[in-house]
């Protein structure tokens, strides 16, 4: 949405005047909303915060250097509202990967392209399968429950301890990715205190494409083997879309060997107004599980299993079925998506026997149904938004019997922009009815709770806006959560009060975002170690935790030098802690407090690509009594491809230098991490591509 500037400040002394550089750059009402701003993010740290800050003014003014430069970006339009926006109008931060930074970076997976292109944390799925947990804004060993997961408008997320299977779609098919870091819960639903990752393929875009094929194979090092093809079939209206895939490795660990495939089709219509179709798909994996390893199993050799997990394997097979509608009515447009999966998984451990099986069955079902009625006055803009969620999951399992859960939800938005003073006003609510059972527990959910915001964006000057937010969310314990705790004290709903404060520039080269947040969570859940359930035999239960503070600032650059080259930096400063009881002033584990990524893409001559990418994660505590820390450790990437006529070649090389590291540790013995799962050493992969 386009809004009217108001009288135009040089956007230079914009930035002159937020970097503290020249205390007159400014005045009036614009200069109060500024600096406001920046004090509250400023407040937030003692130390980390002034190299961010310094970080992020050196970025922009350099950017600004840069103004002359030829290249230019297009405008950003991003549908996290589940309806296409500018960017620049939210009142919150979404950072988006395109197709084309997906394909340069050489990423094989979803959960890389996010932690290679974003600087996003992420720590290895112990259940193989190329997939990685993502963790947004710092809920370490709880990270994907407490953030959602939605492709082609179809909500992923499960109600157990297992995380989605990123690694099961075929980059090849993303048109774009998007990540909300934060609040997104009016919107999404329980769960999205952390923020909202959204997959949008070309098929579920609805994107114009011509009839074409593709055909690729990817080999490397650890054995890796991957084939894969995809269609597009187009006449008139009708376009049918279709890929598959075939991935086999070695795995980089003893027992880490696994052998995985895809198949999706997508069959739809569309006219000016009117867009419907449906979709299926499936994904195999079966993984080898290694299991962790103890500090001296660790520097004797990171690339051996545990002796108790030589034969363990996971056995996986999700299918999915969807349907979508969308149809412009009017002043109104309006949504559709349906959507029904099952998953069957298989755990087994012959050295953990009579516990060393778990088998279950899981299926689930969502719909999501919305309208968007926008209204154009002389004076102001408004965006009216209804819609409504119901979900249905259940799961049969070997160990606990049947377990259920149901919501449904409705929720709202209304968005008011007054053209005059360049101001947006947002407003969200959300009522959600949730009922979850588990047949081992004697507990039961059922619960009503709410989501809001209130959020605004101010424009300053061209291309420069000012914007905050303010809400709750909330999140209910998972089947597995509340079927394991302490007797006595069932869980409570976790809530969180949820606030963020940027400033973001847009100009003709390129984009940057500074802002700050704050998550205040009551009842946060959590697994503690330290607690003991009576009758079991393993040590720890699920329990609420004192309150905790998630903070921290984050910084976004993209810029393009030149028509060649382009450059991204993503830097984030962070602290998760308790803030009452006997773990105050502790870390949450598994939550680094700096994390950075850099970025380039250069294209020396035509059909040559050559993008670069270093990373840098700093520490992190391993457990509540922080006895033990991770390592930091930083990796570089670098991917080279080539394009003649209708073959694309590539070499991609990861982790360059060979760094030794790992990324998830589960427990402290004698003052140092146990239960270490090692990453690769350097991968090497070469690719071919033909285009017909």
């Amino acid at each position: 949405m386009t809004v009217a500037p108001p009288a135009r400040i040089p956007a230079n002394k914009v930035v002159a005047r937020a970097c503290g550089l020249n205390a007159q750059a400014l005045s009036g009402k614009t200069a109060r909303v500024f600096s406001r701003v920046f004090f509250k993010m400023k407040s937030s740290f003692r130390r980390a915060r002034l190299s961010v800050l310094s970080l992020a003014c050196l970025s922009v003014i350099s950017a600004y250097a840069q103004s002359d430069s030829k290249a230019t970006l297009a405008e950003v339009v991003v549908t996290a509202s589940r309806f296409a926006e500018s960017a620049d109008a939210l009142s919150y931060g979404v950072s988006i990967i395109s197709a084309q930074e997906i394909a340069a970076s050489g990423a094989s997976s979803v959960s890389e392209a996010v932690m290679k292109i974003l600087g996003v944390h992420g720590t290895l799925d112990t259940t193989g399968g190329n997939n990685y947990t993502l963790d947004l804004r710092g809920f370490g060993a709880t990270a994907s429950q407490n953030q959602v997961v939605i492709v082609d408008g179809r909500r992923l997320s499960e109600q157990d301890q297992s995380s989605v299977a990123l690694g099961a779609i075929a980059v090849e098919t993303i048109e774009k990715i998007e990540v909300i870091r934060g609040n997104a819960a009016v919107v999404y639903g329980e769960g999205a205190t952390g923020g909202a990752i959204i997959v949008t393929t070309k098929a579920g875009m609805g994107v114009e494409r011509k009839s074409s094929a593709q055909l690729g194979l990817t080999i490397g090092n650890f054995g890796l083997r991957e084939e894969k093809a995809s269609a597009v079939l187009r006449a008139g209206g009708l376009s049918i879309d279709v890929a598959g895939s075939d991935r086999t490795t070695d795995g980089h660990r003893e027992n880490f060997a696994s052998d995985s495939n895809s198949l999706s089709a997508t069959v739809q219509w569309s006219n000016e107004w009117l867009r419907l179709g449906a979709q299926s798909g499936r994904n195999l994996l079966h993984s080898g599980t290694p299991g962790g390893l103890s500090q001296a199993q660790y520097d004797a050799d990171p690339y051996q299993a545990n002796a108790m997990y030589k034969t363990a394997f996971n056995q996986m097979k999700n299918e999915s079925s969807g349907a979508f509608v969308e149809a412009y009515v009017g002043d109104w447009q309006l949504g559709l998506d349906l959507g029904e999966r099952t998953k069957k998984y298989d755990n087994e451990n012959a050295a953990f026997a009579p516990y060393g099986s778990t088998i279950y069955d899981v299926k689930a079902s969502s719909a999501n149904a919305r309208a968007r009625y926008e209204t154009n006055a002389p004076s102001y803009k408004n965006a009216l938004v209804i819609g409504l969620d119901n979900g249905d999951w259940k799961r049969i399992s070997s160990w606990s019997g049947q377990s259920d859960a149901v919501s449904a939800a409705t929720y709202i938005t209304d968005d008011v922009s007054l053209l005059a003073t360049g101001t947006r006003l947002a407003f969200g609510y959300r009522s959600e009815v949730l009922t979850k059972t588990d047949a081992g527990s004697a507990t039961r959910l059922d619960e009503n709770q709410s989501a809001w915001h209130f959020g605004v964006t101010q424009l300053l000057a061209d291309g420069v806006s000012a914007y905050g937010r303010s809400g709750q969310s909330f999140r209910l314990a998972n089947v597995d959560e509340f079927s394991y705790v302490l007797p006595g004290l069932p869980l409570k709903a976790q809530t969180s009060r949820d606030t963020e404060i940027g400033v973001r520039k847009t100009y003709a080269s390129g984009r940057a975002e500074l802002r700050w947040f704050r998550s205040d969570l009551n009842n946060e859940i959590g697994y503690d170690s330290a607690a003991t359930v009576p009758g079991f035999t393993f040590p720890g239960a699920n329990v609420n935790l004192d309150p905790t503070q998630h903070q921290g600032l984050e910084f976004e650059l993209h810029q393009s030098l030149q028509s060649t080259l382009s450059l991204r930096l993503h830097a984030t400063v962070q602290q998760s802690r308790f803030v009452a009881g006997p773990y105050q002033g502790n870390d949450i584990p598994l939550v680094p407090k700096q994390t950075v990524a850099i970025g380039a893409t250069w294209v020396p001559a035509g059909g040559h690509t050559v993008d670069m990418g270093l990373s840098w994660i700093s520490e992190q505590k391993v457990n509540f009594q922080n006895q033990c820390a991770m390592p930091g450790y930083t990796t570089l990437d670098m991917h080279y491809g080539y394009a003649v006529h209708a073959m694309e070649l590539g070499l991609g090389v990861k982790n360059l230098a060979d760094s030794k590291f790992y990324t998830l540790a589960v427990n402290c013995a004698d003052s140092a991490p146990g239960g270490i799962y090692a990453e690769a050493g350097r991968q090497v992969m070469a690719s071919i591509k033909l285009k017909f």
